[in-house]
């Protein structure tokens, strides 16, 4: 299979109006990435690395985070939306409007699955979904997306949906959105509020992957506990957000695989 370019990618989104409107090419000619343009914003997109630091050498880590590529394994990148110079930035802030607020939540994750899978980025690609995107869409979560997706000729399995803390801390509503992204093809992350919230995944959904705040856990000193009972889910868990040398230290001395944050390497831009 050919691998798609970010005008191949953009050609085949110009079969949807709303896409063909508000999706342009950048950089040079050809087009070396893609922004979007909505109400007088630029978004552009930015992808920050999750590291897998069970492999050997990933121990040298903290005596030079900027090297962290060299080391281990990416096990996909988070998904950050960026205003023009490189700040990320939520473009529903302030959105009142449920439809305006989905409309716009839709354009940034169609915006940054084009740019990963159109610059050929390995492994997989998170994506938040906004929660009140949650409440405003009221059945067959993700199907939109991945008809979306799949016209562009991409597949929804490699993106994983991460749900806010909102919804994990709602076991029914958990089960129910887990079950509807996995059904369309995608993976699910569940972000929890705290440690004390993943008492509420239980088989009822079936999360692909957890993912928490390190420096809170740390500071709450869950590690060990949380780490312990999301190997009995058999679900991993992502420490995000991680900082300091001495988080990263910490959580790799209780065993943590799986790790993000501004320690490791600044986001990346598409550009």
């Amino acid at each position: 299979m050919i691998p798609p370019t970010i005008p191949a990618l953009l050609e085949h989104a110009a079969a949807h109006p709303f896409l063909r409107e508000h999706l342009s090419p950048g950089g040079d000619t050809p087009p070396s990435f893609a922004y979007a343009h909505l109400d007088g914003l630029r978004l552009e997109s930015g992808y920050q690395p999750i590291f897998d630091v069970s492999m050997n050498g990933i121990q040298t880590l903290w005596s030079a985070p900027d090297s962290a590529d060299r080391f281990g394994d990416e096990l996909g990148f988070q998904a950050l939306t960026l205003a023009p110079g490189g700040t990320p930035f939520d473009p529903c802030e302030g959105v009142e409007d449920d439809r305006e607020l989905v409309a716009r939540d839709r354009l940034a994750r169609t915006l940054h699955a084009i740019n990963f899978f159109g610059s050929q980025q390995h492994g997989l690609l998170f994506l938040r979904v906004h929660e009140r995107l949650l409440k405003s869409v009221k059945y067959d979560h993700g199907q939109h997306f991945s008809t979306v997706l799949v016209s562009l000729g991409l597949n929804p399995a490699r993106i994983v949906i991460e749900l806010p803390g909102i919804a994990v801390a709602h076991r029914t509503f958990l089960g129910y959105l887990t079950k509807s992204y996995q059904r369309f093809g995608f993976k699910v992350a569940g972000n929890l509020p705290n440690a004390g919230h993943i008492m509420s995944v239980s088989d009822m959904a079936r999360l692909d992957f957890l993912k928490i705040d390190g420096a809170a856990v740390l500071r709450d000193a869950m590690t060990k506990p949380l780490i312990a009972y999301a190997n009995r889910l058999h679900i991993p868990l992502i420490f995000d957000r991680v900082a300091t040398e001495a988080q990263f230290d910490a959580l790799q001395q209780f065993g943590a695989r799986f790790v993000q944050g501004p320690l490791f390497e600044p986001h990346a831009r598409i550009r």
